[in-house]
């Protein structure tokens, strides 16, 4: 029989057979012991208020007490507080940004005071807990990509920023900049910006125009830092000056404008799109190696491939063993040889036991490959 159970009181050990958020109940695509409080806490994340679980399934105190033990060792990701904060500020953004777009799409007073506290708030978050930060935002709606990809490219900038080793000041207006460096889509024609194919030449017009739309709007932000501004207009110049919307050209692009150039690319290319599926990041960075010299800057791109790695945190990664997960630990002495959460197999087309291996610790395994979910057909969301 099985019993109802808040998910405030699941505890490691449940069977957990059920789920039931505001929304409905249904069953578990795997059902199975709760081994782990990350496993509780992506529950609790994606609003699940009650379990249902078989009081008759035991697991054993010793099995209990040696997965805490490998996951301690293994996950890079702290705990519950760290997902939290991670959780709240991503909340916390999207709110404020999804506030200022909707100001302006109605033509009202921009106060860009509550973009510049969540600012100073991803530049605190990006220092405390990087890994948990980049996990959580990971996580996107395919109806929300303007939201998304501004938070994100807010995030990359200040996290590149800080491999930089620009200061404090620098980074906070680095995330100014990327929350509001797309604001002028919110100008342009659904149908022109959720086309689901190519845009024709007239439609790509109107597309571009978002950086002319954008300007009026900045100008109305009050104490807008310079540094900020140039993230929003200088993000889709190029190196040879075939860029828009003022064909910047070699020095005259800063470096700022540069680095926004690489990461408004880089997150466009790994997200999902009505009209494209994600590219895994060594994917994306393929591509993007084809834009230098002339479109981006080749030396600045290095370095950034650097600071995010091949296999970020959260990309999709398949191992010589077939087996499939998620990048939850970078290892900075080898970006090769990251620690991943294993719960797939591409053999079987199959979710497995979760597992954390750590590369630098198994040389009989390394990944053969980056992947995405449309790739493999199957969601991967209950194990972010």
């Amino acid at each position: 029989m099985l019993q109802k159970v808040a998910i405030d009181n699941v505890e490691i050990g449940m069977y957990v057979e059920q789920i039931e958020s505001q929304c409905a109940r249904t069953k578990m695509k795997k059902p199975g012991f709760i081994r782990q409080e990350e496993t509780i806490n992506n529950l609790r994340y994606k609003g699940v208020l009650f379990v249902y679980v078989d009081a008759d399934q035991v697991i054993s105190d010793d099995e209990i007490q040696y997965h805490e033990t490998k996951v301690g060792e293994h996950s890079s990701i702290k705990g519950s507080d760290e997902l939290v904060a991670a959780k709240e500020l991503v909340d916390k953004s999207k709110k404020q940004l999804s506030k200022l777009l909707n100001d302006v799409y109605e033509n009202k007073p921009v106060d860009i005071e509550p973009i510049k506290q969540v600012s100073s708030d991803i530049v605190e978050n990006i220092f405390e807990r990087r890994d948990a930060v980049f996990w959580i935002s990971g996580i996107r709606e395919k109806s929300a990509y303007l939201l998304d990809h501004s938070m994100n490219v807010a995030f990359h900038l200040v996290n590149f920023g800080r491999y930089l080793e620009l200061d404090r000041q620098t980074l906070e207006e680095l995330a100014i900049g990327g929350l509001v460096h797309d604001i002028g889509k919110i100008l342009i024609r659904d149908e022109v910006l959720n086309k689901p194919g190519k845009l024709t030449d007239e439609e790509f017009l109107h597309m571009k125009e978002h950086q002319t739309l954008s300007q009026p709007v900045l100008d109305s932000m009050m104490d807008l830092p310079k540094l900020s501004r140039d993230v929003s207009l200088m993000h889709h110049e190029k190196i040879d000056g075939n860029g828009y919307p003022n064909g910047l050209k070699g020095d005259e692009l800063t470096l700022i404008g540069r680095m926004s150039c690489i990461i408004d690319i880089y997150d466009a290319l790994t997200a999902e799109r009505c009209y494209k599926p994600a590219l895994s990041a060594s994917e994306a960075f393929k591509i993007m190696l084809g834009l230098t010299p002339f479109h981006l800057d080749p030396d600045l791109l290095k370095q950034f491939i650097r600071c995010v790695g091949f296999y970020p945190i959260g990309s999709v990664v398949e191992l010589s063993n077939g087996r499939v997960g998620l990048v939850c630990k970078e290892n900075p002495d080898d970006l090769m040889t990251p620690t991943v959460k294993l719960f797939y197999s591409a053999k079987t087309e199959s979710f497995r036991e979760v597992e954390f291996i750590d590369l630098k610790k198994r040389p009989d395994l390394k990944i053969i490959r980056g992947l995405t979910e449309a790739k493999l057909k199957t969601d991967f969301s209950e194990f972010r």
